[in-house]
């Protein structure tokens, strides 16, 4: 873990660094302009960018969409396009083809190697926020205003607020957004192994005591299993959930954050009573064992390797339906009494369990799609993506093409499910799951409304697993944090450096948390995490994220 006692002088370096390629840092204290700054593939669609409205539409699946793909994030690799049958149904009809550009699990490197060499990805699927408007900054960006009206898809279902509230400074869109959403909607909380539950004689499960108890018997009986697993706790995950179990109407975003509304301002996650009584409660987890001991270490494989042999009692995390799901198949082939269910999340006795937040939602969905200059045509690259977050683009990515889990369409212009789906869950599983790190420009509420129009004309045991605990308990206990998008300044100024400095004092502050060897500890260690925040310039940033907490409520509000 990297030190967060680095220098100013070392954070101005890396920006430096940084700033050096996106635009060139100038000896002589000349400003370079955008255009001088932007790769020189830039200049072959200058033109193109603002001809949209003027040229013809084009039609997908008329000429071939050839298109780099970078995903920016240290887990993710891209599937093979073509490798299932959706994507190769979309090779093959829509003359859609995609090459993937990976990470090599160092994303931030990857990138700004990329800017470096000036050899950027057509397209880069990205975090909302500083790296998207670094880009923009430097002109690396093509916008999408002169596309929302010719590809009508994407305003359609995201709406003008939505669109709004990804728009740049410069007025502009740049931004295709990724599981958007006009009500709540994700997959975070608690999972339970349902056979271990049954077998300690099904005790109640509802408080945070509840939920040491639970464990402790987990331990005394199962040696051998991981009574806690909090998914990547290095990214935060399981402990992000516990988190909310403490505080009424604290949910995780606050941690992403670095801070905690008070009184109309945001003010410090360090002093935050709800984090630092979920830290004494984390670290009493990890010091008695009853949290999985590679924690902070683990990889997604492993945790996956856990489900499949339901090697844990209780998991938590912010997408645990993912393993959840599969597990459950493969712990029933075994064992038609195994598998895994939700549970509606815990919460510190006393408190409302209907206040209780285990994730988020925002009306801007999880991530963003941009294009980047180096694209030969971005308008056919966007007319793609418009059609991917339609209806037909949606049910294909999700469910595959016709003809298997699905043929036809209601007069909703939902699909019809087919006995497939119903029946044979392995086939099911095997082509939405294929898909999942495919979904580049998901439509929520088109997918959750086929499946939960469906979903209520079955019985119980022949529901989707993950559908079912959507609607019963995962969609109830997300937050609207639309209110906190966009608080992120850029890193080259001043509140940008503070942050990556409080980011830093953050993450080394929880894992030595983690770590302590009393509740005492826990606290000194919070309390000095406050100092060395303060002294990097903390208050600073959390007026700089008031400011930018205070115009999104505005907006929201339509003022």
């Amino acid at each position: 873990m990297k030190s967060w006692r680095r220098s100013l002088l070392v954070a101005l370096v890396f920006l430096c660094t940084t700033a050096t390629a996106l635009a060139g840092c100038s000896g002589g204290g000349g400003e370079k302009t955008a255009d001088s700054a932007a790769p020189k593939a830039e200049n072959k669609t200058e033109t193109k960018e603002g001809s949209g409205s003027a040229s013809e539409l084009f039609q997908l699946g008329s000429a071939p969409v050839d298109f780099t793909f970078y995903g920016h994030y240290d887990w993710y690799t891209m599937p093979t396009w073509g490798g299932d049958v959706a994507s190769k149904w979309i090779q093959d009809n829509k003359k859609v083809n995609v090459t993937a550009i990976n990470s090599g699990g160092n994303a931030a490197q990857k990138l700004n190697t990329m800017i470096a060499s000036k050899e950027l990805p057509d397209v880069i699927w990205m975090e909302r926020g500083a790296d998207v408007e670094r880009l923009r900054a430097a002109g690396m960006l093509v916008p999408y205003d002169d596309y929302l009206d010719k590809y009508p898809n994407l305003k359609k279902w995201a709406g003008d607020s939505t669109l709004n509230m990804l728009r740049s400074s410069d007025g502009k869109l740049y931004q295709f957004p990724n599981w958007y959403t006009s009500q709540p909607a994700g997959n975070a909380g608690y999972l339970m192994n349902s056979k271990v539950y049954k077998e300690l004689g099904s005790p109640k499960l509802e408080t945070t005591d509840d939920l040491y108890n639970y464990l402790k018997s987990v331990k005394a009986k199962y040696p051998n299993m991981v009574p806690f697993e909090p998914d990547l706790a290095k990214d935060g995950q399981g402990l992000d959930i516990l988190y909310g179990a403490f505080g009424e109407d604290h949910p995780p975003v606050y941690l992403k954050e670095r801070a905690v509304p008070v009184d109309n301002k945001l003010t410090s996650i360090f002093q935050d009573p709800v984090y630092r009584e979920s830290m004494q409660f984390a670290s009493k987890l990890f010091r008695e064992k009853l949290m999985a001991q590679d924690a902070l270490t683990q990889t997604k494989d492993q945790i996956l390797e856990k489900a499949y042999n339901g090697r844990f009692a209780i998991a938590a995390g912010a997408s645990p339906t993912e393993y959840g799901s599969k597990g459950d198949v493969e712990l029933k082939k075994k064992d038609p009494t195994s598998g895994y269910e939700m549970i509606w999340p815990v919460h510190k006795e006393g408190l409302d369990k209907n206040k209780i937040w285990t994730g988020t939602y925002n009306q801007l969905g999880w991530n963003v799609a941009v294009i980047t200059k180096s694209a030969k045509d971005p308008e056919k690259i966007f007319a793609f993506l418009d059609w991917l977050t339609g209806e037909e683009g949606s049910r294909v990515i999700m469910w595959g093409p016709e003809g298997t889990l699905w043929q036809g369409t209601d007069e909703e212009g939902y699909p019809v499910f087919t006995d497939t789906y119903t029946n044979d869950i392995q086939k099911r599983s095997d082509i939405m799951d294929a898909t999942v790190n495919l979904q580049w420009n998901g439509n929520t509420v088109y997918i959750d409304k086929s499946k939960m129009k469906f979903e209520k004309t079955l019985p119980p045991e022949k529901q989707n697993w993950e559908s079912r605990y959507q609607s019963e308990i995962t969609w109830k206990t997300q937050y609207n944090a639309t209110a906190f998008v966009n608080l992120s300044p850029m890193p080259d100024t001043e509140e940008g450096i503070i942050q990556q400095s409080v980011d830093e004092i953050f993450s080394e502050s929880r894992a030595k948390a983690l770590y302590a060897k009393s509740d005492d500890e826990v606290l000194a260690i919070l309390d000095q995490a406050q100092k060395d925040a303060v002294a990097v310039g903390y208050d600073k940033l959390l007026e700089y994220k008031t400011q930018k907490w205070q115009e999104n409520l505005k907006k929201i509000g339509g003022q």
